[in-house]
């Protein structure tokens, strides 16, 4: 009974997230006059793609764009290494307070995102970093951090430590150990652990908002859609069409890593 609801309750979501995807490839196809519409029709009977011109019309958006991929991939690449190297240590190595440091870990996950907003932008103010790129990477790394180094504890931990002694019995250094034969095996999690990074850092509008306020040209994908979003009279084609350019980075990062992604999901929930 208990397993019939749940997959229901699974199916229900899933078919709700597909409804919204479609609906937005959908009214970002249609034309104005069907958009704005009173009475929304699931199919458009003559498509336009009037709302990727305006899009693509941005005298910013290539740099917009390049500017998202530099944000989320400076956080992928720091996080991954930095929550690597510690869930090595807090696995491997024995040291004073290191189940305090583990809960630490866990409580830093339960603090809301927004109210730490304010608290980082007179950090960031102090750090000479806003209106820069680095004022939306660093936040994105201590947060993505805690996630990773939890979920990468547990393939540091299935790594057999025979493994390790062998490699030492060999004449293999501490460093080439780590980085040539543990790194590959941990790998699985690492790239689950991207997976995340990647759409929290990619898809981030708070931040992006908060710390960059009067550059445009260190302004995000997600900063853009608000040149379409206008109070009086939003363009909801172009609000579409820039959600759906958005998730097409997303979709491409998620296909080139799935096979690893299932891999290492599985392996966190065995551990």
């Amino acid at each position: 009974m208990c397993c019939a609801e749940q997959n229901s309750r699974c199916a229900w979501r899933n078919a709700r997230s597909e409804g919204a995807l479609h609906w937005m490839v959908l009214s970002a196809f249609k034309p104005a006059g069907e958009t704005e519409s009173g009475e929304p029709r699931p199919w458009t009977l003559a498509p336009s793609p009037d709302s990727f011109r305006r899009v693509f019309g941005q005298q910013e958006f290539g740099r917009y764009f390049l500017n998202s991929l530099v944000v989320a991939g400076a956080v992928v690449i720091a996080s991954g290494v930095i929550a690597f190297l510690a869930a090595t240590a807090v696995a491997r190595f024995r040291f004073r307070f290191r189940t305090t440091l583990l809960i630490m870990f866990l409580v830093a996950q339960t603090v809301p995102v927004e109210a730490l907003t304010i608290p980082l932008f007179f950090l960031m103010r102090d750090l000479g970093q806003l209106n820069t790129l680095g004022s939306l990477i660093l936040p994105h790394i201590a947060f993505s951090l805690p996630f990773a180094i939890w979920m990468l504890r547990g393939f540091v931990k299935a790594v057999p430590e025979a493994l390790e002694e062998a490699a030492y019995l060999d004449g293999a250094s501490r460093g080439r150990f780590l980085w040539q034969i543990h790194f590959p095996l941990v790998l699985p999690g690492l790239v689950a652990t991207s997976v995340f990074s990647f759409i929290s850092a990619w898809n981030d509008f708070l931040f992006a908002k908060s710390f960059n306020i009067s550059d445009t040209s260190r302004s995000t994908l997600p900063m853009a859609l608000l040149v379409f979003y206008k109070p009086d009279d939003p363009d909801w084609g172009g609000v579409m069409a820039g959600s759906t350019v958005m998730t097409i980075p997303v979709l491409v990062f998620f296909v080139l890593v799935q096979r690893r992604l299932v891999s290492g999901l599985g392996g966190a929930v065995k551990d």
